[in-house]
């Protein structure tokens, strides 16, 4: 009696393929073409952007990859968003676009390397490749659908390799990606609908938090419940969300990036959301409110709340063309050192705590006051800082308003009534030729009209 060495590599948990099967899957198919006239949305707008790019390095080969697959557990990949660049050059926006990569050749030419449908009467790969093959994950459009959903010309991925892939030279790579950031900076009205697209559906995400936060609120890990209201929406009108949602209640708001959201919510503490909706087309909104779950704010959240609130307001009449992108900041953070030193909180006067070579206000509002907004949630962020942090506002660019207060709940600089409290308010706003419009001005931003709002969507009546 002999033993067997024990198998150490699983492999598949299907069946084996036998050649007969192999035989049938290869006969029997009815042609599914997509229609001819099918085009990416935006399909006019992406060659004027390619040549743009192209005119920054002149007579260089340029590569913009999709991105490749990364694993969740064992065999299973993460769901596939395009990186952020490739989709504003292709308009190609779905989860069938992994290893792909659009090339610009150095006479301008720009060409779509990708993986295309597996034909139905040669390999099996349509039903054997678990990863790519059309059975396991879908559709893929072949070389002639892909070009013209496009316009581009279309090669299979493997030719790529057959004219050898350049090697890396990370200057020049990150030379590209800061031209890629500073050509998004300024949005078109195309992307400007979308984005707005993406505001209103987050404000309908919104609506639906407040209208679950009754069973949330009975729920031992009502937060999560908060964010599946959200992603719910967030999934039904688009891709999803643009970002991991904060769903913060009580102290848990003083953590600037809070996404566990494993925690209660209890009646008499804040509830700070954090959320935006990702179009299809990959446009996010970045909206945050500060909701009493009481549907009330006590005296001490609504005397901090309009503090937050004061701040904004300063830091959006700010925004203007012209303007410093820092200007608004710097409107927020004055309102809010003054404001924490008439409390007593801040150990010096405001204007000395605001002092560059202080900063001692940042105790109790660490983060920037906004940030750009596109097709990511902190868009165009390789820009060089001349361009963006140091550069001035421009009209067509997309940012948000954020100014907030983390009152950290073992903080012994604050009151005892203060402490535990996070307050934000975040809002979407457009430059526009004589100031900036307010995207997200559907949902409520006073305290008032966020009592009011509660109110009446707990009570049915919107």
């Amino acid at each position: 009696m002999t033993s067997r060495a024990p198998q150490l590599h699983t492999g598949s948990h299907d069946l084996p393929v036998s050649a007969a099967l192999a035989s049938f899957m290869t006969g029997g198919w009815a042609g599914t073409p997509l229609p001819d006239d099918t085009r990416v949305p935006g399909f006019a707008r992406f060659a004027g952007r390619r040549a743009r790019l192209a005119a920054r390095f002149p007579g260089e080969r340029l590569l913009v990859p999709a991105g490749e697959l990364k694993v969740r557990s064992h065999d299973c990949d993460h769901r596939f968003r395009p990186h952020s660049a490739y989709a504003w050059l292709t308009g190609l926006t779905g989860e069938d676009q992994p290893g792909h990569v659009l090339v610009l050749e150095p006479d301008g030419e720009a060409v779509l390397y990708l993986r295309p449908r597996s034909p139905r009467d040669e390999g099996g790969a349509f039903y054997r490749d678990r990863r790519y093959g059309e059975f396991w994950v879908g559709r893929r459009p072949d070389l002639a659908e892909a070009e013209r959903l496009t316009g581009l010309r279309c090669a299979h991925l493997d030719d790529l390799d057959h004219h050898r892939r350049p090697g890396r030279d990370a200057a020049r790579d990150a030379e590209l990606a800061c031209a890629l950031s500073e050509l998004r900076l300024v949005k078109d009205d195309w992307e400007v609908a979308q984005l707005q697209q993406a505001v209103d559906h987050t404000t309908t995400g919104f609506e639906d938090v407040v209208r679950a936060l009754p069973a949330a609120l009975r729920h031992p890990r009502g937060e999560r419940w908060v964010e599946g209201a959200f992603q719910q929406r967030a999934r039904a009108e688009g891709n999803g969300t643009g970002y991991e949602t904060i769903a913060a209640a009580g102290a848990h708001a003083c953590v600037l990036h809070w996404t566990r959201n494993d925690g209660p919510l209890e009646p008499g503490r804040l509830l700070l959301l954090d959320a935006g909706v990702e179009t299809d087309t990959l446009y996010t909104a970045d909206v945050t409110r500060t909701l009493p779950l009481s549907g009330r704010f006590s005296p001490v959240q609504r005397r901090v709340y309009e503090l937050v609130l004061a701040a904004q307001d300063a830091g959006i009449a700010a925004l203007e063309p012209g303007a410093s992108f820092r200007d608004f900041h710097r409107a927020c953070t004055g309102v809010l050192a003054e404001g924490l030193a008439d409390w007593g909180v801040l150990p010096r006067p405001a204007k000395e705590a605001l002092a560059d070579d202080s900063g001692l206000y940042r105790r109790y509002t660490l983060c920037s006051s906004g940030h750009m907004l596109g097709l990511d949630v902190h868009d165009c962020g390789r820009a060089r800082a001349d361009q963006y942090l140091d550069g001035v506002l421009t009209e067509g660019q997309v940012l948000t308003v954020e100014p907030g207060l983390y009152l950290q709940p073992d903080d012994e600089t604050l009151p005892p009534e203060l402490r535990g409290m996070g307050v934000r308010i975040e809002d979407d706003l457009v430059i526009t030729s004589d100031g900036a419009r307010l995207m997200s001005s559907a949902l409520p931003r006073t305290a008032d009209g966020v009592e009011e709002w509660m109110e009446s969507l707990l009570a049915g009546r919107t």
